[in-house]
């Protein structure tokens, strides 16, 4: 059980990494109008948000081993709560592809400062999916 705790944690951190650097390059990439500038960061985006995909399904897989080898965590309150924001980061990450998407195809919408705001949620998604899994207030 510790192996798979290990393994979920460290597939949270990579996710985690992109869900926090793909909008911050949202931000710079909706300011941006030379031609060179666009293509990088078409490229990274694409690439970030494939290694923030892996991320996000080994946590999905390791959380779900978790569940298998502890069925009994369902019926707590807590873990019910913090699937419930998982699923809303994978909603967010869902239209984090669709960002990428748009931008790739020239027709971003969204000014760097919209962009900014969206760039929060991640951090305050984490706060509480880590006190719910630290904590267990309930």
């Amino acid at each position: 059980m510790l192996w798979l705790k290990a393994f979920h944690v460290t597939a949270m951190v990579t996710w985690f990494a992109g869900l926090f650097y793909l909008p911050r390059l949202f931000v710079y990439h909706a300011d941006t109008t030379d031609e060179p500038g666009l293509a990088r960061f078409e490229i990274m985006e694409r690439r970030l948000l494939i290694l923030m995909t892996i991320g996000a399904t080994a946590t999905a897989v390791f959380g779900l081993a978790l569940i298998v080898a502890a069925p009994g965590y369902l019926s707590m309150n807590w873990l019910r709560v913090k699937l419930g924001l998982v699923a809303l980061l994978f909603v967010y990450h869902y239209q984090c592809r669709t960002h990428v998407r748009e931008f790739a195809a020239r027709r971003n919408a969204r000014s760097s400062k919209w962009f900014r705001m969206f760039n929060e949620l991640p951090s305050v998604l984490l706060i509480a999916i880590v006190i719910l899994a630290i904590v267990k207030p309930f």
